[in-house]
Parts: structure tokens; C-alpha cells; sequence
């Protein structure tokens, strides 16, 4: 009837409100068909996102029923595939690091954090340092349930890195994870790429683009960044000035910290005081009832005062081996033996032998012993039916008895069904005790697990754990033969990609030494053979999904020709096979009119969106969010062959349906992003001139500017800026805002005169309104720099490229590479003009600035290397020319062989490339209002 039943139901739906993904089902009516309606749900889930099962039935079966008729999940971000158990996998991490209930007197840290937020733009990302288990992702996590309580405007990504090596700490993953994120936040529908490189290339671009969207902060909390492969190279967008309103926190172990990021500001965590050690230590003791006397709490707090005795995980632990004593126990003697132990892994030894000492025999040791080895070689962890299958001598009962202990004392937990390492000191407690013999018995343990998970496939079982655990064992253990083996079985190969695993799948196939073309070659003919075995309908849907897969993976390698081929024969085969209305033929024709947008044949493209569009309609009636998707689709089609109107009309009837989507779901924060639009927009109609108003008028022209539909833009962002001038004054800093938004229009348009003029009218009033280091003078300040250069106005561009060197220097101070980055910019101007005695120490600052900053190998050195040597040969210098130009070719080779032969693009951040004899191409998005 509307009312909370208890105050435990009170709490579980604050709880629910505050997770990213939780299902909710509200249900009116009698008890069976409320159980009936839960269990369908989870079993949904079950076969969809844990199990990995292909729900093929739902599609044919729920036709009759059009209103609930279910999207496959991954429609959820268009035509973006994600994997729902790594979503799962974030949300648990983050509530197993919040679970503490000690606060270890965080308040002064949660100050810092809240400062960081409330400071002005830009600022470059906080750094959250410790020794391991001092607490970092406790701090974060406590901080982030603190803001999503008081601060529910502001959006907060997390992303907790795990081991090194497992999923979750493969950059490619984090990154497309955080703009999916902040896609669906932004309820944007747009085409990501696939290919690892490009994606954290494009990386700032999205934040900058999506950021604009967002009406309050945006927090970016990247927990254990330092875990991530090679995460100074895969995090680059780190180092550039970021968004205004976006503030990053990364948290780092000291000692295995990059040298670049040690310039940022940091939040260090202080080893514990003496009264918060006494309190963990209590609160351990008093849940098992164990009372200390004054003497063992002297010994304790004696022996709690080094750096690596005094840590949050250390302190913990030591309070559980007491507690597990009990009072019936020496508790003297496990004193005595805690204190001879000055780290966290020698103290987890300590606590694995005491759980070996419990068990009853031989046999229950060596199957401890088993269990550990085998979770810490795996990928991603084991599952408890996997290790009985492994283990047959291992009973359910003594599993569970083993596994009580374990998780109790903080070695193993539960993450996504599989069992991990709680920290990382266990794991490595584990290497040091079991596998200090070296690589043999690690190989040993490995070889299990190959022949475990192959007698799966050969069972014809592909589920996501033998794709998520095979592969990468082979390549663990070098194998290339029996990867290349693994990777043509179709379903793995398949099954990874579906996920959203695509870097993944590239990174094995680079292994192997194959090239994209040789890779899209052998996976052809091997789908080409597998047909041959192929009898009966249900096989046949079952080829023509894999053909599908094929194309899908070939359009996003870039590779448009070979992807028609497999796409073709999936249309084919499900027209023969289905029915040509089926919504799998949708499907197809969805799939390769994609491929024609990208080769440019809009006719093709066309045609195919419009049979998609029929099929979907008399499929699941015009009011179903794959109705919308062929919507969307042509929108887009319709925008890039400039039919405005036509794009325009098919978008409102994408957003009315997917509106009417949203309020079926029960999508209560989309719901209520769309109704305050709506409410906005009434005020907008009816109301006066008032600032709101004119802040509202030009959100509007930002959004129809970043669908580039630059008609309607225009007029909403003029008249913002008229109502701006009306109601606060031509020289309000509003105004320059508007002007700014405009002259951004007009340089999309090429309209550069009326572009350069408003750009001088808002540079006017933003110099004499705001502080010479504010982030949206530097924004007009680069804007106009780039446009005069764009115009040949090369005077004019010289004196605002020096103005962006001096900001930058104020907001980062003279050593942070993004001076270095504005250095370079200003001395490809000079060579530009023939000056290339003022270029040359302009070089040489930026070049020692990247030196320092990132070692002397790094790509930026390399490009700035390359710009010194042109300007020596300038000069005539050819002797100092060659020298240059050898050692950035030698940079250049060694980055090309530390990603397998593919050199990055170099449309990095990184300025301009004079020798390339390339422009500035300004990335010009539009600005928000703040809030």
C-alpha cells in the first residue's frame, strides 16, 4: 500500500538507491505470482550474465507481447558489447572495500577529498598514496558513499583495479568501462571504436564531450592505478588539463608509483595512531568476546609503531589471529609469535599455518594447499563446483569448512561466484610459501587448469570461464601453438568478443605473430569448415550468429571489405533459416548497413536501415527500444548526408519511445533527468527573461551543437547570448560564454571572420572579469590562438600562444609536461614564421621537461627529438640533425616492438608535430553553464 513495512526494508532501499546496478521488482498482487514474477527475473540473470547462455528463445517467444518484449542486454549501449559480469565484478569490489566498519579517523582525509572537489579548475588528479593495506581503497570507498548521500548531482565513476594480470586491471577495459559510464549517464547512443589504441586515444575527447553534458561535477576514481599493465602509457589522458568540471583521484602504493605522477598533489595516509590501533584491535577482540589484559595491550601497541605494523590490513588481521584464539586458547603465545612478524605477508603466513595447524589430517593440508595454488595461477579466480571437479577427493563439507576459515581471516573472498585473493599481500603469501621452488611448480598448477578447462571444450561447453581462463593460460605459459589452436575455436573466439574482451582477443592473436588480415583470413575458413558439420535449424542459427560475430569483429579492426562477406552469408542464412521477417533478420541487416555508413555507400546503408526498421515494427510494435535503435541509426545516416530535418524528426520519435522506455523500466534516474528537462522547457515557454533561463537556452544550443545539428543550435545559443545582454550586462562573463559557444559554431561552419570576432569579444571581457589562470580564459585564450593560425593571422596567434605557456605555468607550475605540451606549440609557431632562433630553447625546455617527467624513452621525447632535429637541419646543423633524428627513431622502434609492432597514433595530446607539417586540429566543445 505504499508504506515501508520496517525499518530493516527502510534501509535495504537506501542501500539499493546508492549501487549502480541493482533490479528492482515492483509487484502488486498475490504471493505465488510475485515469486513467480522474482524467479524468472533471476533466472534471467543466471542464464544471461553469469552462465553466459545466449537467450536465442526470447526473441521468438515474447513476440505476442509486445509492450515486455526483452532487447538482448547488450542493446542496453546500442551496438556497444559489455560484459554484465565485470559490471557485477566493480560493484562487489566496492562494497567489499567499504565493508570495514572502523573509520581509522579518515574525517581529516574525507576534508582533502572535499576540497579537491570544491577547488577551482583546472587542476591535474589527487594522489592517494600508502604502503599496501594502509587503507587507500577503504578511504575512497567510505569518501564515494559520503558524496552519493550529500552530493546526488554529482556523477561518480570507480574503478577498483584488482590483481595484476586479472580483467580488471586491463586498461582498455577500465577506459571503455568509464565512457560507456558516462554514455549512459548522458543518455548518448553514439558508436565507440573497439580498437584498444584508438580508445584511449579518444578517451579525453569523450570526457570532454560528455562533461559538457553533465550538469554538476563529475568524479573519476581510478582505486590501485599503479596495478594497471603499463599504466603510465595506457593513462596518458592523465597528464593533460582536464574538463572543468571533472576532478580525478587515483590511489597508488608508494614504492611502485610512476616518477611522472609523483608531481601531483597527494593525500599520503599516515600510519595508524596508537588510539586507532587499540580500537581495530578491540572491535576484532570484542566480536569473539576476548578480553585483553593491560599488559597484552602494552605488548600490542609496543609492537604496532613501525611503518609496516602500524597499517590498517596488518592491524586487522593481527586483531582476527587474537580473536581466533579465544579466550580458552594461549593467547601469550600467539602474541609472542605476531610480534616476530614485521609485514603484512609474513603475518598472513602466520595465519595460513595456524589454519593448517586446525585441520585434522594430512589430506585436508594438502587440499589447502591445492585450493590456494590453483586460485593464485588462475586468471581470474576459481569457482567452489571447479575446484570440486578438480578435486573429487574434496568433499562439499571440508570445502566449506576450509573456505570459512580462509574468508574469515581475510585471505579469500567472493567476487562475481569466484573465489580471489582478499589483498594482494595473501596472494603473494601464497607464491612465498607454496611456489618458492620457481617457475615448475607455478607451470605445474597452470597445466592443471589447461587440461580442466580443455576437457570443458571438448564437452562442447563454452562458457565465459574456460574463454576467460584458457587463452590466457596458453599465453602464460608461452604456448603459441595451442593459443592459435584455442583462439580458431569459433565459440571462445566468440564468446570473448560478445563480452566486450576485444583488446584482449587482439592481444592473443598479436601473440601468435598474425596480422589482422591473416586473423580475419583463418577465421573465415575455419567458419567456412565448420559449416560443412552443420545439419538441422538450430545448427544453422547457431553458424549464422558466429558468421555474424565474424563481420562485427572485422568492421571494428577497420577491415570494411572482408567484413560484408560474413555479415552477408549471416543475412543469408537466417532468412533461409528463420523467416525473412524474423527480428534476427533485423538483426543482419542492422549489422551490415553499419558497415556501408562507414564505407561511405549511404544508399546501401539506407535501404538495409529502412527493411531493419519494418522488420522491428511488425515485430514488437513502433513503441520498442529496438525500434528506436533503427531510429537512430537513420537519424544518424540522414545527419551525416546533411538532412537536417529528416534526422531531426527521426530523433524526437526515438526519444519519445525511449522515454516511454525509461518509464517502464522504472529507470528512476533517467526519469527524472527527462522530467527536469521537461520542466526546463515549460519554464523556457512561459517564463520571462531571467539568467536560468538564458543558462537553459544555451544547454540547448550545446546539445544540438554536439548532435551537429548547427541550424537550430545557432538559434538557441544567439538567443541566449541576446537574453544575457538584456538581463546581466554586455560585460558579463555569461555573455562571453555565449559569445565563445557561437564562435565555436562559426568555426565548424568556416565561417572564420564572425568566428574571430566573437572570439576577441569574449577574450575582452574574460580578461578583465577573471583570474589570469582561470580554466575558461584559457579556454578562449587556445580557441583564438588556433583560429588566427587556421586564418595565416600569425602575429596575432604569437602573443596568445605565450599567454597559454603563462597559464599553464601558474595552474601547474614550470616543470608539469602540459607546459612542456604549450612549449611546443608556441615553437612550431615560430618555425612556422621562419624564427627558429626563438623555437630552438623553446625545444630544448619542453624536451628536459619531458625528460624529466616520463624518462628518456617516452614517445613525447621522441616527437620533440624529431622537431629539434628538422630545426638543426634547418639551421645547416646536419651532424646534430642526424644525432637527433637517430634517437628518436630508436624511441620510435622501441615503442613499436612494446605494443607488437603497431605504433601509437600520434593524435595524442601532445601538441603539434611540426615535422609533420600538421596543424593544430582543435577539438572545440562548447560550455555548460554551471550550476
Amino acid at each position: 500500500d505504499g508504506r515501508v513495512s520496517s525499518v530493516s526494508v527502510q534501509q535495504l532501499i537506501e542501500q539499493i538507491s546508492h549501487m549502480n546496478k541493482a533490479k528492482m521488482i515492483d509487484h502488486v498482487g498475490g504471493v505465488e505470482e510475485g515469486a513467480y514474477e522474482i524467479y524468472n527475473c533471476v533466472e534471467k540473470i543466471i542464464k544471461q550474465d553469469i552462465l553466459g547462455c545466449e537467450m536465442t528463445e526470447l526473441e521468438g517467444k515474447d513476440l505476442g507481447n509486445k509492450e515486455d518484449s526483452i532487447a538482448p542486454e547488450e542493446e542496453v549501449f546500442g551496438d556497444v558489447l559489455w560484459d554484465a559480469h565485470d559490471e557485477q565484478e566493480q560493484m562487489e569490489a566496492f562494497q567489499q572495500a567499504s565493508n570495514s566498519t572502523c573509520e581509522l579517523g579518515f574525517e581529516k582525509y574525507f576534508e582533502r577529498l572535499n576540497d579537491l572537489v570544491a577547488a577551482p579548475a583546472p587542476i591535474p588528479p589527487l594522489l592517494v598514496s600508502g604502503g599496501p593495506g594502509s587503507g587507500k581503497s577503504l578511504l575512497l570507498s567510505k569518501w564515494i558513499q559520503l558524496q552519493q548521500k550529500h552530493s546526488p548531482n554529482t556523477l561518480i565513476l570507480y574503478h577498483f583495479v584488482g590483481r595484476p594480470m586479472s580483467t580488471s586491471s586491463e586498461s582498455a577495459l577500465i577506459i571503455k568501462r568509464l565512457t560507456l559510464k558516462l554514455m549512459q549517464h548522458s543518455w548518448l547512443v553514439s558508436p565507440l571504436t573497439f580498437d584498444p589504441a584508438k580508445l584511449l586515444e579518444e578517451f579525453p575527447l569523450w570526457l570532454e564531450k560528455l562533461s559538457a553534458r553533465h550538469q554538476g561535477s563529475i568524479i573519476i576514481i581510478i582505486d590501485s592505478i599503479d596495478q594497471i599493465q603499463q599504466a603510465e602509457k595506457h593513462m596518458k589522458w592523465l597528464i593533460d588539463p582536464l574538463p572543468v568540471n571533472v576532478r580525478v583521484i587515483v590511489s597508488v602504493n608508494v614504492e611502485t608509483c610512476p616518477q611522472a605522477w609523483r608531481l601531483w598533489p597527494t593525500l599520503h595516509l599516515d600510519p595508524l595512531n596508537s588510539k586507532d590501533v587499540k580500537s581495530l584491535i578491540s572491535a576484532e577482540c570484542n566480536s569473539a568476546d576476548v578480553k585483553l589484559t593491560k599488559e597484552q595491550e602494552k605488548k600490542l601497541e609496543r609492537h604496532c609503531r613501525s611503518a609496516t605494523t602500524c597499517n590498517a590490513l596488518y592491524v586487522t588481521l593481527l586483531g582476527k589471529t587474537i580473536a581466533c584464539v579465544g579466550n580458552t586458547g594461549n593467547i601469550d603465545k600467539v602474541l609472542q609469535q605476531c610480534c616476530q612478524c614485521q609485514d603484512t605477508v609474513s603475518l598472513y603466513r602466520l595465519v595460513l599455518r595456524s589454519i593448517q595447524e586446525s585441520l585434522q589430517s594430512d589430506k585436508e593440508k594438502g587440499l589447502l594447499r591445492e585450493i590456494l595454488c590453483v586460485i593464485s595461477v588462475s586468471h581470474n579466480g576459481m569457482s567452489e563446483s571447479e575446484l570440486m571437479e578438480l578435486y573429487p577427493e574434496l568433499t562439499s563439507a571440508v570445502l566449506a569448512s576450509l573456505l570459512h576459515s580462509l574468508h574469515k581471516m581475510c585471505l579469500l573472498t567472493y567476487g562475481c561466484g569466484l573465489l580471489k585473493f582478499q589483498h594482494l599481500q595473501a596472494w603473494e603469501m601464497v607464491k612465498l610459501e607454496y611456489m618458492e621452488e620457481g617457475e615448475n611448480i607455478v607451470s605445474a598448477y597452470r597445466q592443471k587448469l589447461v587440461e580442466y578447462f580443455t576437457m570443458q571444450l571438448s564437452r562442447d561447453r563454452v562458457t565465459w570461464r574456460s574463454a576467460d581462463e584458457l587463452p590466457w593460460l596458453f599465453q602464460q605459459q608461452g604456448d603459441k601453438q595451442k593459443l592459435h589452436k584455442c583462439l580458431l575455436n569459433l565459440f571462445v573466439s566468440q564468446n570473448l568478443y560478445k563480452r566486450g574482451h576485444f583488446a584482449e582477443l587482439l592481444s592473443y592473436w598479436q601473440l601468435v605473430g598474425k596480422d589482422k588480415s591473416s586473423m580475419a583470413a583463418e577465421y573465415f575458413d575455419s567458419l567456412k569448415e565448420y559449416e560443412k558439420s552443420c545439419e538441422g535449424e538450430e545448427s544453422m542459427i547457431c553458424l549464422a550468429d558466429l558468421y555474424e560475430t565474424l563481420g562485427r569483429f572485422l568492421k571494428d579492426l577497420g577491415l570494411l571489405s572482408q567484413a560484408v562477406a560474413p555479415l552477408q552469408r549471416s543475412l543469408e542464412i537466417r532468412e533461409t533459416a528463420l523467416d525473412p521477417d524474423h527480428p534476427r533478420v533485423a538483426q543482419s541487416l542492422h549489422q551490415l548497413a553499419g558497415v556501408y555508413v562507414q564505407w561511405k555507400k549511404f544508399g546501401n546503408a539506407e535501404q538495409l536501415y529502412k527493411q531493419a526498421l519494418e522488420i522491428s515494427e511488425n515485430a514488437y510494435g513502433a513503441e520498442h527500444p529496438l525500434v528506436a535503435r533503427e531510429l537512430d541509426a537513420l537519424a544518424a545516416l540522414y545527419q551525416k548526408q546533411n538532412k537536417y530535418e529528416q534526422a531531426e524528426q527521426l530523433r524526437k520519435k526515438s526519444f519519445k519511445i525511449r522515454q516511454k522506455a525509461a518509464r517502464h523500466k522504472g529507470s528512476l534516474c533517467g526519469f527524472a533527468l527527462l522530467r527536469q528537462r521537461a520542466l526546463q522547457l515549460e519554464e523556457l515557454t512561459l517564463g520571462k527573461d531571467t539568467p536560468d533561463n538564458a543558462r537553459t537556452l544555451n544547454e540547448l544550443g550545446v546539445l544540438y551543437y554536439l548532435q551537429n545539428n548547427l541550424e537550430t543550435a545557432e538559434l538557441f545559443l544567439k538567443r541566449s547570448l541576446e537574453m544575457r545582454e538584456r538581463v546581466l550586462g554586455s560585460d558579463h562573463p555569461d555573455c562571453a560564454q555565449s559569445l565563445n559557444n557561437l564562435a565555436a559554431l562559426y568555426n565548424e561552419k568556416k565561417l572564420y571572420d564572425k568566428a574571430e570576432d566573437l572570439y576577441e569579444k569574449a577574450l575582452d571581457i574574460r580578461r578583465r572579469a577573471l583570474a589570469p589562470d582561470h580554466p575558461s580564459l584559457a579556454y578562449t585564450v587556445k580557441h583564438l590562438a588556433v583560429l588566427y593560425k587556421k586564418m595565416g593571422k600569425l602575429d596575432k596567434a604569437v602573443p596568445l600562444y605565450e599567454l597559454a605557456v603563462e597559464i599553464r605555468q601558474k595552474s601547474f607550475g614550470p616543470k608539469h609536461p602540459s607546459v612542456a605540451t604549450a612549449l611546443v606549440n608556441l615553437a612550431v609557431l615560430y618555425c612556422q614564421m621562419k624564427k627558429q632562433i626563438e623555437a630552438l630553447p623553446l625545444y630544448e625546455r619542453a624536451l628536459k621537461i619531458y625528460e624529466d617527467s616520463f624518462g628518456h624513452m617516452h614517445p613525447r621525447v621522441g616527437e620533440t627529438l624529431k622537431n629539434l632535429a628538422v630545426l638543426s637541419y634547418e639551421r645547416g646543423d646536419f651532424e646534430k640533425a642526424a644525432e637527433l633524428y637517430k634517437r628518436a627513431m630508436e624511441i620510435k622502434e622501441a615503442e613499436t616492438l612494446l605494443i607488437g609492432g603497431k605504433a601509437t597514433s600520434r593524435h595524442s595530446s601532445s601538441g603539434d608535430t611540426f615535422s609533420l607539417k600538421s596543424t593544430l586540429s582543435p577539438n572545440i566543445f562548447l560550455e555548460h553553464g554551471q550550476r
